[in-house]
């Protein structure tokens, strides 16, 4: 049972977390690129996507929709049980060897 939880988090904490970072940099990236007068900055997201519109679209709806969701935490059991899974929680103590 090592590192069984993920650091205590479910899969879909962890898609939320990753897609708010990604949004997050994204637009630190384009407000740089407006200080420095780059012309439609560094808007990675439109840099790869913007032949494909619609999928442009669908990631920044997904990133929207991870943020709202980061504000409200994850209430599942696995996330919510002091930030530690239930098998990782119920693991026993580390042996030690070597005591006198």
């Amino acid at each position: 049972m090592i590192n069984c939880c993920k650091k205590g988090v479910c899969t879909l904490a962890m898609i939320v977390k990753v897609l708010v970072i990604i949004g997050g940099v994204n637009w630190g990236l384009v407000g740089l690129g407006m200080l420095l007068g780059v012309e439609g900055g560094y808007n990675i997201v439109n840099m790869l996507l913007s032949s494909i519109p619609v999928l442009e679209a669908v990631v920044y709806l997904l990133v929207g929709v991870a943020a709202v969701m980061a504000i409200f935490d994850c209430k599942c059991q696995k996330c919510s049980a002091d930030g530690v899974c239930t098998p990782c929680g119920a693991t026993e103590a580390p042996k030690t060897e070597g005591t006198m």
